[in-house]
């Protein structure tokens, strides 16, 4: 009998009681991704915005923490309060913020104090932390440039947060169409808050803005009195010269710059960081930092970001004074590599007639993990499995990355992870399956 009453007792949960993003499809991406890859393993995967395997050595790990451990040392920190650094909670707001803050001087012009930054569990943290801060109440509004990348939408969908879509054109983004959004937003009784956008070699669609549209930016936010959230995870895995970051241009403290070393160091480590050094009056007068009241959230999100993986950062900061650029020279160079290869090998399998025919065409990144490519069909999840099955390639659907919708027939490719030797039968599977599905939609009409 008692067994019989715990069953029925056992609670059972409509998902239209759980919280709305969880029936959001945004969530769902990754978890389809991973799907795919996990059911057809010898496919070719241009998915993943991973950094290649080959630069990791795991007794670097090692190094890595007793450089920071020695540096500890050096400082005259004792034994003691080095076991405590190391195994104890720390400051929410992190243990190496004056390396981060002296590497942003040293590799991107960008001026900082320690004070103004918070290491962030990965920069997916960052955002959360900057969009809780920042929206006060359901008046108020994010603004993204379109198609952008998911982890700052699905971050807005967990806190309720409406998201309005700037979309970029074929050459970019545009300061006009930012202008033009925010006056509708205004006029539909929002407070637009902030803009976020990836200046450089942007997630998902490759393409990297102007110094001049910068400088436009900057204005455009002071006169319209927004914040500029910049993410800024591939500038130091791309071939130089780079453009000045928008941090570094801002002088009325409009940009809120967040960073990552998954990319330039590696992900496993799960840190990245936000600068915010813009000034928060309260009622009665006393001013602090922003960077203090995100620190505030995270000490109720993550508590604090694991000492462990602020050692192996720290550790790759001292290794290279700093100048995390000159450390990645090698990566750099092997990305590049594999988006020059990665657009070769298009050009072979899509000659220029071939292409016009099919009406196929993809944009030409100058660094960064991704381009993106138009198709002559519905690049969807259905889409994608028979690629996966049929053909042994797999994509990223370009319909993830737009909130409100768009991107049908267009995927994403991803050309960090692959051998060149992959590229290169990845991308004819591609054109296969491209032609295949061409020839079927001209059957149907």
């Amino acid at each position: 009998m008692s067994e019989l009453i715990a069953t029925s007792a056992a609670a059972s949960l409509r998902k239209e009681d759980l919280h709305a993003s969880l029936s959001d499809p945004v969530l769902d991406t990754m978890n389809f991704l991973n799907e795919i890859t996990f059911r057809y393993p010898k496919a070719i995967s241009f998915a993943p915005g991973r950094p290649y395997d080959g630069f990791f050595d795991t007794g670097q790990i090692f190094t890595h923490i007793r450089r920071y451990l020695d540096h500890l040392a050096g400082r005259g920190s004792s034994a003691e309060q080095i076991r405590a650094a190391m195994f104890q909670y720390g400051p929410a707001a992190g243990l190496i913020r004056e390396l981060i803050s002296s590497s942003l001087r040293e590799d991107e012009n960008i001026d900082v104090p320690a004070e103004s930054i918070v290491v962030t569990v990965g920069c997916q943290e960052a955002m959360l932390l900057a969009l809780r801060a920042l929206i006060a109440g359901p008046d108020d509004v994010l603004l993204v440039s379109s198609p952008c990348y998911v982890g700052i939408t699905g971050a807005a969908s967990l806190l309720d947060v409406t998201v309005v879509a700037v979309e970029e054109r074929e050459d970019g983004f545009r300061c006009a169409d930012l202008d033009l959004a925010i006056g509708l937003a205004r006029a539909r009784g929002h407070r637009p808050r902030a803009f976020y956008v990836v200046p450089d070699h942007s997630n998902p669609a490759g393409t990297t803005m102007p110094v001049e549209t910068r400088g436009e930016l900057l204005d455009l936010a002071a006169r319209h009195d927004i914040l500029i959230v910049e993410d800024s995870p591939y500038r130091m895995v791309s071939p130089g010269p780079h453009l000045p970051a928008l941090k570094s241009l801002d002088r009325q403290r409009r940009v809120i710059h967040l960073g990552s070393f998954a990319k330039t160091a590696f992900p496993g480590a799960r840190v990245g960081f936000a600068v915010a050094d813009q000034t928060v009056t309260d009622a009665a007068g006393h001013a602090g930092l922003l960077a203090d009241e995100l620190a505030k959230i995270k000490s109720m999100v993550t508590v604090n970001t694991p000492a462990l993986s602020q050692a192996v950062i720290a550790g790759i900061l001292l290794a290279c004074d700093g100048r995390i650029s000159e450390q990645n020279t090698r990566q750099a160079a092997y990305y590049a590599r594999a988006m020059r290869s990665t657009l070769r090998q298009l050009d072979l399998c899509f000659p220029a007639r071939k292409r016009g025919a099919l009406g196929v065409h993809w944009n030409e990144p100058d660094g960064g993990f991704f381009l993106t490519m138009r198709v002559p069909f519905r690049a969807d999840n259905a889409a994608l499995s028979r690629s996966a099955e049929n053909f042994g390639v797999i994509w990223t659907p370009m319909s993830y990355f737009y909130p409100h919708g768009g991107g049908d027939y267009s995927l994403r490719l991803s050309v960090s992870y692959l051998s060149e030797e992959d590229i290169t039968n990845g991308i004819t599977r591609l054109a296969s399956f491209i032609e295949a599905e061409a020839k079927k939609e001209g059957e149907l009409k």
